[in-house]
């Protein structure tokens, strides 16, 4: 029986590039709307992960072995918002950049324990995790910044248990969500900042995803993989 893997945000960009890596896989995908062969779930709704996860055991059967967490919100919420225009901003980018993925995190491991079984996670966050994003991204990189806290407290917390967690951080991904920003901040000046002297293609990414998913050795639970063009290095 080929593995189950659930893939949020896999109708675009990364993760339909994930998808596509992993064609040998039972991939659960995820997006906004219910389509063929997606499960339509808006992580700004309280219960929304829950609901996404009931439904992505239904269609795999009863059983996951690999949650990646991809699914993300990346648009501006100026700094001298209105108060109101600035905590919905907040509120909703945190609601599908970190509540969400914690929430898929805690019901994986949950799953797993009670078959008592091992699995993996990738969790998908952000150089602005380390670096910082612009000024009206600050909801972005912190939000990022709290996915690979989460990550790295679940890895050394539940090795033992087989349980194995990965982190990738991308800097500027030839995606629908980072187009616009790239032309907004100056698109040449901007690759100026990346000694590769491009962004990196979802493929890239998708490719480091499978490893992690297929091949990586146990060891490497807790790691934390760049993907920026040695525009940040740690």
């Amino acid at each position: 029986m080929s593995i189950r893997i659930l893939v949020t945000g896999s109708t675009r960009g990364i993760g339909a590039a994930i998808v596509n890596a992993l064609p040998d896989a039972n991939t659960i995908m995820h997006g906004t709307r219910d389509d063929k062969g997606t499960i339509g779930v808006d992580f700004e709704a309280p219960d929304g992960a829950a609901t996404l996860w009931r439904r992505a055991l239904d269609a795999a059967g009863g059983q996951i072995d690999v949650l990646v967490n991809n699914a993300g919100l990346f648009s501006p919420v100026p700094i001298d918002s209105e108060p109101d225009d600035w905590s919905d901003g907040w509120r909703r980018s945190l609601s599908i950049n970190l509540q969400a993925p914690a929430d898929l995190c805690r019901l994986a491991v949950n799953h797993w324990r009670e078959r008592g079984v091992g699995g993996r996670i990738v969790n998908i966050a952000s150089r602005a995790a380390y670096r910082g994003d612009g000024i009206d991204y600050g909801h972005y990189a912190a939000a990022k910044a709290g996915l690979v806290g989460l990550s790295k407290t679940l890895a050394r917390g539940l090795a033992a248990e087989g349980i194995l967690v990965f982190t990738v951080t991308p800097g500027y991904v030839m995606t629908g969500m980072a187009d616009d920003y790239l032309a907004s901040r100056g698109g040449d000046d901007l690759l100026a900042d990346i000694p590769l002297g491009r962004v990196a293609q979802p493929e890239e990414v998708a490719s480091i995803v499978r490893y992690l998913v297929m091949e990586a050795p146990a060891s490497m639970t807790g790691a934390v993989i760049d993907v920026n063009g040695a525009s940040f290095v740690r």
